[in-house]
């Protein structure tokens, strides 16, 4: 689900409310890494068009005390391929409370696998965009109307059990009608999004790539049948500015976390917002840039706007891996050069990587390590390649005769196994556990091949993973710091790491490995706090770890 709005710069603006009793919407979701935009999107929309939302996280010991008390008619969810069945079940226990609640699911695994509509308890799905879909359903229910025949949805009827599939709506257009995100409906839910002083921003939907393991090729082509002028859609530097100073009066903000996919997509636009971000905001950031889109220019102006940590995907070393199979279209060239003028200007340089791409062979997998360390990659991140519904590469892998798990056992977190039944599986994963630690710490490259090959070694290279993985956050809370001027041994990497592994680095290797002793020891409010602590991490750059 994602966009409705307005159609000017103040982030307060209302549309007129429907006079008669306003619908009342519930988001359900897990604490995350950050905050979570998409909720915020449809937020928006749902609040300009007069109802009202509310969100609710768990783990929460009194979440359905609180579902209850606000009583909603619309309950949302928005799921990946691995959480939906958790989610379903989350939903049958909504209904059994409030049985006659609509609910609704949303996101990656109900747009590309519609049919999870036929699950017990789903009332309907939302493929692909939902901010328009999302207002018209409302106000069709409000006024006591029909709503079977609403753009983006799949229904399954009341009363003949019948699955009605309504066509897509078009993508919104200009985003800058789109109003600013809700971040009231996240901040009042969770305070620890509120109170932190990192925050996540967007500058544009979509992405022109057709990388085979994203999802975008996936929505673009066959969700929307688009091209890439109506799917790639930027807002403009005036927007999103204006955005950010209004996040920065009303909570928390020191530092501004880009999402985008590409930032520098379009030169004019990166040349306008280097030169006005550092006058008009000065605070520091972050971004992802595509190699084969990069200059030295933009790095150089990126640089004097006040970045300091960019991140290149470099997915695979691989030249075969990289763009026959993942369709990257780099050169391993553009890759080391965009890595070397980051490092040239002083910003901390990220990598994002790939392991267990069909066709690769482990020698490719290292080769990849090779590549990071050849580019003195200060902070690795790197997850396990999954051939979601309908992306191409689950085609491309099926067709390379791998097996695939079904996608009701795909894992819930992609960074901690494979769903494809390769040979070398458990060296993969062993690898990708390795891998940051390997990147930083050259020598190991020569004793690593045989530690991979050890399956008893699983649970202390998680461990040591999720270990260096702290110390890489902590790293990056240095920058920070030393981004807002602080400073003093409170600030030194080594002082945060004691800290996170004393206050929750502990306790996340007791969640992990020691589960029952885990719950046994803490109960109750404590408990959940920090349940939270160990889901979210404390800069929330730990997406990567959990």
């Amino acid at each position: 689900m994602a966009l409705l709005g307005i159609t000017h710069l103040d982030p307060h603006h209302r549309a007129p409310k429907l006079k008669t009793n306003l619908m009342k919407v519930l988001f359900i979701d897990e604490y995350l890494p950050q905050e979570m935009l998409g909720i915020m999107w449809i937020s928006r929309a749902i609040k300009d068009a007069g109802h009202q939302t509310k969100a609710l996280f768990i783990p929460d010991r009194a979440w359905l005390e609180k579902l209850k008390e606000y009583n909603p008619d619309v309950v949302c969810y928005s799921v990946t391929t691995g959480m939906h069945l958790y989610f379903a079940d989350i939903n049958r226990k909504v209904k059994e409370v409030l049985p006659n609640v609509m609910s609704l699911f949303g996101g990656p695994h109900p747009t590309f696998s519609p049919e999870f509509v036929e699950l017990e308890g789903i009332d309907g799905i939302c493929r692909g965009e939902g901010e328009l879909a999302m207002v018209e359903l409302l106000n069709r229910m409000q006024a006591g109307q029909d709503y079977y025949d609403v753009s983006n949805f799949w229904f399954k009827h009341k009363s003949t059990g019948e699955i009605i599939k309504n066509p897509q709506r078009p993508l919104a257009g200009d985003l800058n009608l789109l109003g600013f995100p809700d971040r009231d409906v996240i901040y009042e839910a969770g305070d620890i999004y509120r109170n932190s002083d990192r925050k996540v921003f967007v500058t544009q939907r979509g992405c022109p790539m057709n990388c085979s393991f994203c999802f975008h090729h996936a929505w673009k082509k066959k969700v929307y049948n688009a091209n890439n002028k109506e799917y790639t859609r930027k807002r403009s530097v005036d927007h999103v500015l204006a955005e950010i100073k209004d996040v920065r009066a009303r909570y928390n903000l020191k530092f501004v976390h880009f999402l985008d996919d590409i930032f520098n997509l379009k030169t004019d636009w990166l040349e306008e917002f280097c030169e006005r971000y550092p006058k008009e905001i000065g605070l520091p950031f972050d971004v992802i840039l595509m190699a084969n889109m990069t200059t030295e220019r933009h790095i150089e102006l990126l640089s004097k706007a006040g970045c300091v940590y960019a991140r290149i995907a470099f997915e695979a070393a691989s030249d075969y891996v990289r763009n026959a199979v993942f369709r990257k279209n780099t050169t391993r060239k553009q890759l080391v050069d965009a890595a070397g003028w980051i490092k040239k200007y002083g910003i901390r340089l990220g990598s994002l990587n790939m392991l267990g791409g069909p066709g690769g062979t482990m020698e490719d997998e290292f080769d990849t390590v090779r590549l990071n360390i050849e580019c003195k990659v200060d902070h690795p991140l790197v997850s396990i390649m999954q051939p979601y519904p309908e992306f191409d590469i689950a085609d491309m892998t099926k067709q390379m005769g791998y097996a695939v798990s079904e996608y009701d056992q795909f894992p819930e977190k992609f960074n901690r196994t494979s769903s494809i039944l390769f040979e070398n599986k458990a060296q993969i994963e062993n690898l990708h556990k390795l891998f940051p630690i390997l990147v930083r710490f050259p020598s190991l490259m020569k004793v690593a091949p045989g530690l991979i090959k050890r399956r008893w070694l699983q649970k202390p290279l998680l461990v040591s993973y999720m270990l260096f993985s702290e110390y890489m956050v902590a790293e990056q809370a240095k920058l920070y710091a030393t981004a807002q001027g602080l400073k003093g041994p409170r600030y030194w990497a080594i002082t945060d790491f004691v800290y996170r592994l004393g206050t929750k680095g502990v306790l996340r290797l007791y969640e992990n490995v020691f589960q029952t002793l885990f719950r046994r020891f803490f109960s109750g409010q404590r408990a959940h706090r920090m349940q939270v602590a160990l889901q979210m991490g404390d800069e929330r750059v730990m997406a990567h770890v959990d």
